[in-house]
């Protein structure tokens, strides 16, 4: 039985991206004291905003799936989402264009998109409808095992969810890459190339990473996706709102110096008993980083010996990616909210990533265009936001600069060619983020967007635990750390961290 007399463990958050506010709110709801401390002056992480002139921007994320995990974050401390941000399914979820004039819209009705690819590219309608069966088939068995429960805690493999999942293991295809599943499931080389795309949702190379991946169409078609009224930034700073009314207290541009321990004992690091901010000492018994595991332990805790750091200095950084923010004083009615312009030759593309180190030659292309839908004032009436990303190397020292300079070049060819007509003559106003400024910003490790690639077969168990071992009172959440990265994995981490601080500290 809980001792009424002890005081309410004390927790310090450090960053308030999504997962660091998951965590927060959930400690706060059960009787926790919770100061969450972000070097940022508000919410979100990567999912922040700017605003250049008559145009804002979100920084970072900007599709949003999976509802019913941030449903459930509310519903468990007694609130509804829908009190806090408005969102709308969307019908049309992604417009794709390639060079040789196709055109197609991925939308939530499954089997007219199964109809629109039969006419788009001659592919036979089951060829979707079996391929959308085999994803759902991956969610059903990994969900629980690699989704919702730490991977590095005995009292997972306890469970009858974990043996459900492992006697189906040899189902989830990891034996062979997403681009070789996806060659075996549709003819059309463009087709394949639409699903090899889901592995930018993680940061890894389709020619790589195990075809498990294909877990992730089933998430959009399979359970949707949804405008956010506002823009993705709306979605931390609901989180927070919730924060707020449980008792959290944030603590903006104030940026954690370093993670206070106990002195180590028999060359053992000692447990966690505070933060030094603004060089004040503040004890507390439980400090959750929300910060990137690498900048963690070579800041926070000045620990460049650890096991577990040394390990994943040695892991394949996720992608990064090139930015530019444009405002322009024109309306496509030909685009919406999210727009995909491939390239030609996606193999290249991935192998000028991840083994030469440089910016594509010829880049695929993401426009996300919050004006269109949910957030309209986020642009003049006569003009749209276009948030513009470009698949990128982690920083490795590269001229990016120069490699920024070369692949504005190259998006402003494509899109005026698409377009029909000189696309920069529109731009009103502008501002980019490459990989170091990416990393200047989130704190995250070279720029890379989600921690380490999934680019091994064994990648799902080689983030960074939620628990530390070797300094008790230690908790990681985000990208970097299990499950991964992406909105509704950084909320689930933030889950599994509340249960793990509850179970461990009361």
């Amino acid at each position: 039985m809980k001792n009424p007399h002890r005081e309410s463990p004390r927790v310090a958050v450090i960053g308030a991206g999504l997962g660091g506010l998951a965590a927060a709110a959930r400690l706060a709801a059960t009787g926790h004291q919770v100061d969450v401390f972000d070097r940022q002056s508000g919410p979100g992480g990567k999912a922040f905003s700017e605003t250049l002139g008559d145009y804002r921007f979100d920084t970072g994320p900007s599709l949003f799936t999976l509802k019913p995990v941030f449903d459930r974050l509310f519903a468990d401390v007694g609130r509804r989402f829908d009190d806090y941000v408005t969102t709308t399914p969307l019908d049309t979820i992604c417009s794709y264009f390639w060079r040789d004039g196709t055109r197609v819209h991925s939308s939530r009705d499954t089997e007219r998109m199964a109809q629109d690819f039969a006419r788009a590219f001659g592919e036979d309608p089951d060829h979707l409808r079996r391929y959308l069966s085999y994803s759902g088939r991956i969610h059903r068995i990994t969900s629980h095992l690699f989704l919702e429960h730490s991977l590095h805690e005995w009292s997972t493999y306890a469970t009858r969810g974990f043996w459900s999942s492992l006697v189906q293991l040899p189902r989830i295809d990891a034996l062979r890459t997403m681009a070789r599943a996806n060659e075996r499931f549709f003819d059309d080389r463009r087709l394949q190339q639409f699903f090899n795309r889901y592995a930018t949702y993680n940061g890894s190379d389709p020619y790589q990473t195990p075809a498990t991946l294909n877990i992730i169409p089933h998430v959009e078609y399979g359970m949707g996706a949804w405008a956010v009224h506002g823009g993705i930034h709306a979605v931390p700073r609901a989180i927070e709102a919730l924060a707020r009314d449980l008792g959290v207290r944030f603590h903006y541009g104030q940026a954690v110096e370093r993670i206070l321990t106990t002195a180590s004992r028999r060359g053992r690091p000692g447990r966690v008993r505070g933060v030094r901010v603004g060089g004040e000492e503040r004890a507390v018994d439980v400090v959750i980083s929300n910060a990137d595991v690498v900048s963690t332990y070579e800041r926070l805790l000045e620990d460049t010996s650890a096991r577990l750091y040394r390990r994943y200095r040695k892991l394949e950084p996720s992608s990064s990616g090139l930015v530019f923010y444009w405002g322009l004083r024109r309306r496509h009615p030909e685009l919406g909210l999210h727009n995909i312009f491939f390239s030609d030759d996606y193999r290249s593309e991935f192998r000028q990533i991840f083994r030469e180190g440089r910016c594509p030659d010829d880049p695929t292309v993401y426009v996300n265009i919050t004006a269109k839908e949910g957030a309209p004032g986020d642009a003049p009436a006569d003009g749209e936001n276009w948030f513009v990303l470009v698949n990128a190397p982690w920083d490795q020292g590269q001229d990016w600069e120069a490699e920024a300079d070369r692949t504005r070049r190259a998006v402003l060819r494509r899109m005026s060619v698409e377009l029909g007509y000189d696309v920069e003559s529109a731009i009103e106003v502008e501002s980019r983020m490459t990989p170091p400024e990416i990393q200047a910003r989130t704190g995250s490790h070279l720029g890379s967007l989600y921690g380490i690639s999934s680019n091994s077969t064994m990648a799902a168990f080689l983030r960074h635990p939620n628990r530390s071992r070797r300094y008790p009172g230690l908790y990681f959440v985000g990208g970097s750390a299990h499950p991964g990265g992406g909105m509704p994995l950084v909320v689930l981490g933030g889950r599994i961290v509340a249960e793990l601080v509850t179970r461990h500290h009361g």
